[in-house]
């Protein structure tokens, strides 16, 4: 009896004295931490490179845009001020050399009105208003990319979306047993994540598109009204062509 109690006792305090954490289940191995793009690459799978190059594109065409659209490039001052001091001193020939090798948009028009000017001033301005017109087209269409690739990036997130929620549908759908919820999850990330980034893309593109179409709505309505005082000077030329082909010679006074 006196060996079992103290046999008792013994088991007692071997069990007292054992650590707590060494009674308790190993603990589960923490996972390393992913950086955020293989975060997104796991979350998006086959739309990851899809929206990437997206975003490439946007970033693009946004500074593409806002390199064509600046001022110097429609209505270049020294353009103009030099223009208007050769014409002032009556140095027609300088001033068509200078429209010739000006490449803006504004030098453009003053160039092509000065070579139908030998045949009449109006025929000039009507010859400019085409020009005008193409140029504006050019610059319009390159700038309509950036709103494709807008609506694109909203298209491409939807169509994330409903991917998403269709593999997680299709797990629910194949046994009458409750799917795990980590393969749930995954589709539920899908859709969510490849929308998120849809929107991110889409509303800089919006924004970025509509702020450069009103600038170049009012640098093309500047380039009009300042290309038309530029030819006020000719108004009186007589429809008398060059020798060389160029600005008529004769201007009446």
């Amino acid at each position: 009896m006196c060996r079992r109690k103290l046999l008792t006792s013994v088991m007692l305090w071997v069990a007292l004295a054992v650590p707590v954490h060494a009674q308790q289940e190993p603990a589960v191995t923490a996972q390393p931490a992913k950086s955020f793009v293989r975060w997104v690459y796991d979350a998006e799978g086959v739309f990851f490179f899809p929206q990437m190059g997206i975003s490439i594109a946007i970033v693009a065409l946004i500074c593409s845009n806002i390199l064509t659209t600046r001022r110097k490039l429609f209505v270049p001052q020294e353009f103009s001020s030099s223009f208007e001091s050769h014409v002032k001193e009556k140095r027609f020939k300088e001033a068509y050399e200078l429209a010739k090798t000006e490449p803006s948009f504004l030098g453009k028009l003053v160039a092509i009105g000065l070579q139908r000017l030998a045949v009449g001033y109006p025929e000039a301005i009507e010859a400019m208003e085409e020009l005008g017109e193409e140029e504006s087209m050019k610059y319009e269409h390159r700038l309509s990319y950036l709103a494709l690739a807008g609506n694109i990036a909203t298209l491409v997130g939807l169509l994330g979306t409903v991917w998403g929620m269709t593999a997680s549908f299709m797990e629910i759908g194949k046994s009458d047993m409750a799917p795990k919820p980590s393969v749930l999850a995954q589709g539920v990330s899908q859709a969510l994540v490849t929308t998120v980034l849809g929107l991110l893309q889409a509303i800089p593109a919006i924004i970025a598109f509509t702020f450069l179409k009103n600038r170049l709505a009012q640098l093309t309505l500047e380039v009009g009204a300042v290309s038309e005082q530029l030819m006020q000077p000719f108004k009186s030329v007589s429809a008398r062509r060059a020798p060389d082909g160029g600005v008529p010679i004769h201007v009446r006074e």
